[in-house]
């Protein structure tokens, strides 16, 4: 498998940036609904570290992967899918970029804004503040980040949803081109040029 995108699929980098954010991004959505429910104890906090430390590590990646993508290009559209289908795509693509940034930076202004001591990103150094104490701007965030978890959740389950339409329903080479090369079988209508 090649490293950089061909005209016909993802290349590796691009494949693993986008199951390791897909792996973050679910991970940090289950700790972001259930911190509430957890008791204040220690691990409390240490859960509480290891969520903020997470949501700047895809903040990372998903700068590293929109770097990337800008670099590598990316696959032609899969044959035969209606404009209105590509331009669905294209805008779910965007709300997803524009909410996988948001999200940590959200939740990083609102870290900020509340006056708390510097986290430690994964306990190695610690994160800058972005913002003064602010009361305003600490619920303004914190509502933010909180509504973001809902329509991330919401644009994930579009995003999913559509790749498996078209894999089970349309038969087409869409989500085999995310996954490496004979993860997924093809229809035989498929031919091998579609596939690679």
């Amino acid at each position: 498998m090649t490293l950089k995108n061909t005209p016909d699929r993802w290349g590796a980098v691009s494949q693993s940036l986008h199951w390791l954010i897909v792996l973050l991004i679910f991970s940090l959505c289950v700790v972001g609904l259930l911190m509430d429910e957890l008791p204040r104890t220690p691990k409390y906090f240490w859960v509480y570290t290891a969520h903020k430390s997470a949501g700047i590590t895809v903040l990372a990646l998903v700068i590293v992967r929109l770097a990337w993508r800008l670099l590598a290009g990316a696959p032609r559209p899969v044959p035969n899918t209606p404009g209105w289908q590509h331009a669905i795509a294209s805008i779910t693509h965007v709300l997803l970029y524009a909410v996988m940034l948001g999200m940590p930076l959200s939740g990083w202004l609102y870290d900020s804004a509340s006056g708390l001591r510097p986290f430690k990103f994964f306990g190695l150094f610690d994160m800058p503040k972005l913002t003064a104490p602010d009361d305003g701007l600490r619920h303004l965030s914190h509502t933010a980040h909180e509504w973001g978890l809902y329509v991330i959740i919401v644009l994930v389950l579009m995003h999913a949803g559509a790749a498996l339409y078209h894999h089970l329903v349309l038969r087409d080479a869409t989500l085999a081109r995310m996954l490496p090369r004979g993860w997924l079988r093809l229809p035989a209508s498929q031919s091998p040029a579609k596939e690679s």
